[in-house]
């Protein structure tokens, strides 16, 4: 018992500890273990960058490591002798070198590697300052997003692997037995066959209800009483014009008829709109080569043709050559220490 200032002691409580929620780590659909990630970076990257890896953690959760911890002696050796007792069936790697980032998107432990070339990309941070409203509920990235794929043509073994490199890694749904509650994200793919780009974009998903003012959603989702000392009547509430947004106009073509009650608003056998706020990171990618195995083996794709591919791939590596040498010298070390790599 500790004394306060009066010379009473109170008493000391112990204060419960919530365990943390076990992920499953079977997929109920497949049968398969639930894919898994790393995200992490080799050599030296600029500080937009390191941010970027984290918003892709984000994007990643809840199946990734939030709270990854890297060390400058650490070799991709070091983090695949992490990633098979935690199931990590994935990794994002990103780097850069003078002329621009790179992105690479490899399955564990034996490939095949995509990488990408960076274009432009934008934060999670810059993404909400444009909004006048942004949008990230608590529970947003306490399930997997959705994917999906637009432009991507069958019969192009590149577009065909990455196809299926992105469709693996996330956990597969069943569209009758999946719960509205759990679809709050959705990761975006598009191509462009004239550019050869991918945009890669992350959005939240939320629903309306079709007919309902939004004064009317705002007293029933917050429970708060609205301020009516400059009304004549409690109907003037409901039916007083110019409180929305000719952007939250119903749309016919973006409605859905619900199964089942979402929240306080959203009731089963109604109608509502869907609607899609981005919520970052933003990108724009070049699928610049496909290696068989894990970031190296024989070369399936170049964009640059087998010469300029060559070229291309050493100007990339040549920084992560140069540290590779400096890992290699810790590398005995680096295997009798303990590793910080955690899932959260």
């Amino acid at each position: 018992m500790r004394k306060n200032k009066h010379g009473f002691r109170k008493p000391f409580v112990m204060k419960k500890f919530k365990q943390p929620e076990e992920q499953p780590t079977v997929d109920p659909i497949t049968g398969k273990k639930i894919p898994k990630s790393f995200v992490f970076s080799r050599g030296k990257i600029p500080a937009s960058l390191k941010q970027l890896q984290m918003d892709l953690r984000k994007l990643m959760l809840p199946y990734t490591a939030l709270s990854l911890r890297e060390k400058k002696r650490n070799n991709l050796r070091d983090f695949l002798n992490v990633a098979g007792p935690m199931g990590v069936t994935h990794f994002f790697i990103l780097s850069k070198t003078a002329s621009s980032p790179y992105l690479r998107v490899a399955t564990t432990p034996q490939g095949p590697t995509l990488t990408f070339k960076i274009h432009e990309y934008s934060l999670a941070a810059d993404i909400a300052r444009s909004q006048l409203h942004p949008r990230c509920p608590k529970d947003l990235f306490k399930n997997s997003a959705l994917i999906v794929l637009s432009g991507f043509v069958r019969g192009d073994l590149p577009l065909q692997l990455t196809t299926n490199m992105f469709q693996n890694i996330f956990p597969t749904i069943d569209v009758k037995t999946v719960k509205l509650s759990t679809c709050q994200r959705i990761l975006l793919l598009n191509y462009n066959k004239d550019t050869k780009l991918i945009d890669f974009r992350h959005y939240s998903i939320r629903l309306q209800p079709v007919g309902v003012s939004r004064r009317l959603r705002k007293l029933v989702q917050t429970h708060q009483v609205p301020d009516l000392r400059n009304l004549q009547d409690v109907s003037d509430f409901v039916t007083k014009a110019g409180y929305g947004s000719e952007s939250e106009a119903d749309e016919e073509a973006a409605t859905i008829t619900l199964s089942s009650d979402l929240g306080r608003v959203n009731r089963a056998s109604t109608k509502s709109a869907v609607k899609l706020q981005e919520v970052g990171p933003r990108m724009t990618l070049q699928l610049i080569k496909i290696e068989k195995g894990l970031c190296a083996g024989e070369v399936l794709f170049s964009e640059y043709g087998n010469t300029g591919g060559k070229e291309k791939s050493d100007e990339m590596e040549g920084e992560e050559d140069a540290e590779g040498q400096k890992e290699g010298e810790h590398a005995e070390d680096s295997e009798d220490e303990d590793e910080d790599e955690e899932l959260d």
